[in-house]
């Protein structure tokens, strides 16, 4: 299979795109593939949001529209409509961040239960998710991690974070709706390991509902994995995870050096896709405790699974394994699988456009860095252009 090229048929990967949405993504990708353009642009953005000048139209027409669903879950409807009459679903995800009060934590909250509610009379929307800084604040997953007892007040406040887990994944299991939780950085990621364990291990018994997120960079995760596999087996309880290859990696090796501690990142790109397949090939050889979610815009590593797949006899629509995307980016790996009949759900971000202005900026200068993924979608993008020219 891994030798059919199953990703480069621009038709059905942009069939949804109108010939000016086409030409909007290309020249989105064209500046985005300048990183001084991306550098000098955040400053602007984050000048002109600070004095309060009117840019909410010029984002929104342009890096907005491209990289969110909308400002609601109301308004995410037609994309999420559009999308699943091709086969590809929907996990929306509210994508405000960086707001450390306590109302934040439980508006963040409460957003999560009304996607959950959204999502169980939404075919389209089987899964929901959430970010744990978006119900915490961070120095209390640090301190929890570093194992620095909290003052009273901390506790307090740790135990509203855990109060808040447990509705939602209660929630959850009620409505069945699979939960991802995403990663942090490594400093916070051990108390937040802890507590999605805690989560499975009570609202996952009958099947998974609740998954943690393992970002593969990390040199550490399979060896995680692997133990708690055998504290499932040991508890009876599946494990869902979501994996990816990492967010935080200049921030990770930079505090590590900082610190003089070594660095949890693995020590090349190529050690991570291997990090990353190997996680994929473990889940789907224990795929009777653990489902996946194969967050990645990596074809290699898509092939690898649907080799996998096709070799162990598991179903395309098994639900114990899905391939993620963030939406408006790797449209060709999404819609080309859906239309083989793979499990597909493209991550959704919604929120007011000011209010989701970090995350754009951070995609932006993912899309900056990461090698070759800018140039991939240009690639892709100019040669359906011209496709539909002929």
């Amino acid at each position: 299979m891994s030798t059919e090229r199953l990703f480069d048929n621009t038709e059905i990967a942009f069939s949804l795109k109108s010939n000016s949405e086409l030409n909007r993504a290309y020249l989105l990708f064209k500046m985005i593939s300048y990183e001084p353009l991306v550098k000098v642009g955040k400053v602007l953005t984050n000048f002109a949001i600070k004095a309060n000048l009117p840019v909410d139209s010029v984002i929104r027409a342009t890096v907005f529209d491209h990289f969110c669903g909308g400002i609601s879950e109301k308004d995410c409807i037609p994309v999420i409509d559009s999308m699943y009459e091709k086969g590809v679903s929907s996990v929306l995800d509210f994508s405000v961040e960086g707001k450390e009060v306590e109302s934040f934590f439980d508006a963040a909250m409460d957003k999560t239960l009304e996607i959950i509610n959204f999502s169980q009379n939404k075919e389209a929307m089987p899964i929901a998710v959430f970010k744990p800084t978006g119900f915490g604040k961070p120095i209390l997953y640090e301190k929890k991690s570093e194992g620095v007892a909290f003052t009273p007040e901390e506790q307090e406040q740790w135990n509203r974070i855990e109060a808040r887990y447990d509705k939602v994944c209660k929630l959850a299991k009620e409505k069945d709706v699979e939960l991802l939780i995403d990663a942090e950085e490594s400093w916070m990621q051990k108390s937040v390991d802890e507590l999605v364990t805690k989560m499975m291990q009570h609202y996952n018994k009958e099947k998974p509902v609740v998954y943690n997120t393992l970002q593969m960079y990390r040199h550490d995760r399979m060896d995680f994995m692997k133990k708690e596999l055998v504290h499932a087996k040991e508890n009876g309880y599946f494990l869902g995870y979501k994996i990816v290859r990492g967010a935080y990696m200049e921030k990770e090796n930079e505090r590590a050096t900082k610190k003089g501690y070594p660095t949890p990142i693995c020590e090349s790109k190529a050690a991570t896709d291997e990090n990353f397949n190997d996680a994929a090939q473990f889940i789907l050889g224990h795929l009777e405790v653990i489902s996946l979610f194969a967050g990645t815009h990596n074809e290699a590593s898509c092939y690898l699974i649907l080799d996998m797949m096709k070799e162990k006899g598991i179903a395309k629509t098994d639900n114990r394994v899905w391939f993620g995307q963030l939406y408006g980016m790797s449209d060709h790996i999404s819609f080309n699988l859906a239309n083989l009949g793979y499990n597909v759900a493209k991550y959704v971000p919604f929120g007011p456009v000011k209010d989701v202005l970090p995350y754009l900026i951070r995609r932006a200068e993912e899309n900056t860095s990461v090698a070759g993924q800018t140039g991939r979608e240009l690639m892709l993008l100019a040669k359906e252009k011209n496709r539909r020219k002929s």
